[in-house]
């Protein structure tokens, strides 16, 4: 079953960049939100304002810079819960007559990169990531692009759910805001210069 370049009206968008997390006060600014927080940074770059609607998510239609001119990007937080934000990513493909996989942009949390470390990823597995695995049996690829926000894995005294439902320490919240900010610029770098220019000024060691 191929979702792309399928139903939905009007002229397709040309991005979809989707941040991971759960919905609710309880939730906001923990290690599972880290995706979230970068897409409303996106969207107040671009005063725009995230909106509940339809697909179960909050969405804000907007434009980037891109290569040729404008580019139209839905930017989005599905509010299903981490484990079913395919339900979500799956119904905005459609709507927004997304064409390609490459055109997926999900920003999430990552065990297995240090606190604060950002990378930029061209498909590849789901780490026992509960968030991908869901996108991935919804729109039957798992090669949509991943910015990958560092969150540590847990000590011993925690099990990884524990761990990523929690906030970030004290010390390490500043460094977090730093690579928020740095997750953005990685997400409208794709946009702009392509995910090859983004790996190459995200992935290289600073």
């Amino acid at each position: 079953m191929n979702l792309f370049g399928r139903a939905g009206k009007g002229s397709p968008f040309d991005w979809l960049v989707v941040g991971l997390g759960n919905p609710g006060e309880k939730y906001a600014r923990t290690r599972h939100n880290v995706g979230e927080e970068v897409v409303r940074l996106l969207a107040q770059r671009r005063d725009s304002t995230l909106k509940g609607g339809r697909d179960n998510a909050l969405v804000a239609e907007t434009r980037f810079a891109g290569p040729d001119g404008d580019e139209r990007v839905a930017l989005a937080f599905p509010i299903t819960y981490m484990n079913e934000s395919g339900r979500a990513v799956g119904a905005m493909v459609r709507r927004y007559r997304i064409e390609s996989p490459d055109q997926i942009i999900v920003v999430h949390d990552e065990l297995d990169l240090p606190p604060g470390e950002l990378k930029v990823k061209v498909g590849g597995g789901l780490a026992g990531h509960n968030g991908l695995r869901s996108i991935t049996q919804h729109v039957h690829s798992q090669e949509y692009l991943r910015v990958r926000i560092g969150v540590g894995k847990p000590d011993s005294k925690h099990v990884g759910k524990v761990h990523v439902l929690a906030p970030f320490p004290k010390r390490q919240r500043e460094l977090i805001d730093t690579v928020i900010v740095d997750a953005a610029d990685a997400v409208e770098r794709i946009i702009a210069d392509g995910v090859n220019a983004a790996m190459q000024r995200y992935n290289t060691k600073r």
